[in-house]
């Protein structure tokens, strides 16, 4: 079977981090990146050294005239609609980071561009992938510890400042943390539980965007808080975290403590998960700037979608569809905040 032939667009934190992973990613032998796309010739020069790629002005340039059979889109999310809607009608495998899009428009155009094209897309969820997250999955799914009861997300970070001209802090660009950094735990939770009975949320504005924002979803037999926000000082840690009450154990993770992943069973017993089986200590340099360093959920998504691509089988954990429920659940939240707002 001839290599796979991977096309990245955009050499920003993103694009970095992705470059990161495919040099970790080379062993496996079966893909080249063969091109690299970035308006920012320096950037672009950089990622492309890695791998002896050719460089491109656009990612519309890359998709007309690279030799690619797949399309890695890191582009700001204004971009990602249309950029993936001309690397599918190419005839072009797609990964695209999350999230998808920015409104049901795009959403449904994309869906619609999939199914005449049948191409294979994947989004960046890459919470999905990430080990901690992944256990936090395993658990739930085969009732290790009984039923889940209740569950808290948290996703908190100094303000964004490495975004190519600052486009995270244009709402009609980014959607704001909303759909830029909340939609992770979003994602996460509708890929854990499913679709919320009843959701309600509390967005706090800060110059006219929404900086911060609490939700709560319920469903049947389980209750779940999220809070996602990037508006606090420079000073302030990242931090991604969870804690999940099931029957007979609760589970906690944050990516401040050490270690990060604790589970606490009504037995009495105490301890920390292994998982290097999920990639956790996958080595590698990842690009500066952007709140990750550790390569680990990026490297599994991206090891994930080059299997399905030299499998020859359709991408199934995070697929467009799934990128698309996500959002549309994140745009539910807001509108659930703003009839809030108006009845108030």
């Amino acid at each position: 079977m001839s290599k796979i032939k991977i096309g990245l667009i955009g050499a920003g934190f993103m694009g970095g981090m992705h470059a990161a992973c495919y040099e970790a990613l080379m062993p496996r032998g079966d893909f080249l990146v063969t091109a690299v796309a970035d308006p920012v010739p320096e950037r672009a020069q950089k990622l492309a050294e890695m791998f002896g790629a050719r460089i491109y002005a656009s990612g519309e340039q890359l998709i007309r005239e690279a030799d690619v059979t797949a399309a890695d889109i890191c582009l700001p999310t204004y971009l990602h609609a249309q950029t993936a809607e001309l690397a599918m009608r190419r005839g072009l495998d797609v990964f695209v980071e999350k999230p998808v899009c920015l409104n049901e428009q795009e959403a449904d155009r994309l869906l619609q561009v999939q199914q005449e094209t049948k191409r294979n897309v994947m989004v960046g969820h890459c919470i999905r992938f990430w080990p901690e997250y992944m256990e936090l999955k395993r658990l739930a799914s085969e009732s290790v510890y009984g039923r889940l009861l209740a569950g808290v997300f948290r996703r908190v970070s100094p303000r964004p400042g490495w975004a190519w001209q600052n486009w995270l802090h244009e709402p009609d660009k980014s959607g704001s943390a909303a759909l830029d950094l909340h939609i992770h735990d979003v994602d996460f939770v509708r890929y854990l539980l499913g679709e919320p009975d009843e959701v309600k949320c509390e967005p706090v504005e800060i110059a006219g965007a929404n900086a911060h924002i609490f939700s709560l979803y319920r469903y049947k037999d389980a209750v779940i808080s999220l809070e996602g926000g990037w508006e606090f000082p420079d000073s302030f840690p990242f931090e991604m975290a969870f804690r999940v009450q099931f029957e007979k154990a609760t589970a906690t993770f944050s990516s401040l403590a050490e270690p990060a992943m604790r589970i606490y069973e009504k037995s009495g017993r105490v301890f920390t998960p292994n998982l290097a089986h999920d990639g956790a200590n996958v080595k590698g340099e990842a690009a500066s700037g952007g709140n990750i360093s550790s390569l680990g959920g990026y490297y599994n998504e991206l090891n994930a979608f080059l299997d399905c691509l030299s499998q020859g089988r359709p991408v199934v954990n995070s697929t467009l569809k799934d990128g698309v429920d996500s959002l549309r659940l994140a745009l539910r939240e807001l509108a659930a905040g703003t009839a809030k707002k108006g009845r108030g």
